[in-house]
């Protein structure tokens, strides 16, 4: 169950980074602070949501990444924009945007690591072994949520929108598309996917500043093996690599685990660098 859990939340945090570069062609460093700011953000939430933890949690599933969706479009309009999506450009911004917002959570919400109670607090119990109820909850949403992005953006017209424009982005501004808002809207979506997967996990783990540098690496590690732009890819690597991960930290160690990945990136990049998914340029 434990790998998982991890391969949801990996799943959610690394479709939002493959939108982002599928679409926009930005390598966004910044990915993890997003990630973290949304667990941040739900401890912040709810602890001024009285009454049963239910209520705090589900308020800041709504919350939290509509705030940390607003900030990125904010960053996109004020900053990538400005600097054209130029990718050198891009990647040093981004890593000043993730040091100014761990520095803002760190001044904000202090160093400590914040819980956030679980919704609920229910135990499958098996003859052999029990399960969390809100563990397997989290993997079920987690589907959902991925579901739900791919209904947008392959049955909808927003989501055509985005795809016509990864496709060609000169095309679409003669097309009449506002080129722009799009790529506002793609990076919202992109830090909103890794807030929603922050919210869910919060009640496992903790909220904390320096959390976000897991997801990061291990987002990059699922792209890079699914294929930088393919959402097949980054789903199928997700579940690899989430499910190696917690396997392996369960057993032996987190940092092997860490060391496994890593190795798999660079066969992946030796052997095929297009990634598992991935279209040939």
């Amino acid at each position: 169950m434990e790998g998982l859990v991890k391969a949801a939340v990996l799943a959610l945090t690394a479709v939002g980074l493959s939108l982002v570069f599928g679409v926009m062609r930005v390598v966004n460093v910044a990915h993890g602070a997003f990630f973290m700011l949304g667990a941040v953000l739900a401890w912040t939430v709810a602890q001024y949501v009285p009454g049963d933890p239910m209520f705090g949690w589900f308020a800041a599933l709504l919350i939290a990444p509509a705030i940390v969706a607003a900030i990125a479009a904010t960053a996109d309009t004020f900053v990538l924009k400005r600097l054209n999506y130029d990718p050198e450009a891009t990647i040093v911004a981004t890593i000043g945007l993730l040091y100014i917002l761990e520095q803002a959570a760190l001044s904000l919400f202090g160093p400590d690591a914040k819980p956030v109670p679980a919704p609920f607090n229910i135990r499958l119990q098996l003859p052999w072994f029990g399960y969390s109820g809100y563990k397997i909850f989290v993997v079920f949403a987690a589907v959902a949520v991925l579901l739900a992005v791919w209904w947008f953006m392959t049955r909808t017209r927003a989501g055509l929108v985005m795809r016509a424009t990864q496709v060609d982005r000169q095309t679409a501004r003669a097309f009449g598309i506002n080129v722009d808002r799009v790529y506002a809207g793609v990076f919202a979506l992109g830090a909103g996917l890794a807030a929603i997967a922050a919210v869910l996990l919060v009640p496992i783990s903790q909220a904390h500043y320096l959390m976000g540098g897991d997801p990061l690496l291990l987002s990059f590690i699922v792209v890079i093996i699914g294929g930088l732009g393919s959402l097949r890819g980054t789903l199928v690597a997700a579940l690899i690599i989430g499910l190696s991960d917690g396997v392996i930290s369960m057993f032996w160690s987190p940092t092997l685990a860490k060391i496994i990945a890593t190795a798999a990136v660079a066969m992946v990049l030796v052997f095929r660098p297009q990634g598992l998914f991935g279209a040939r340029a």
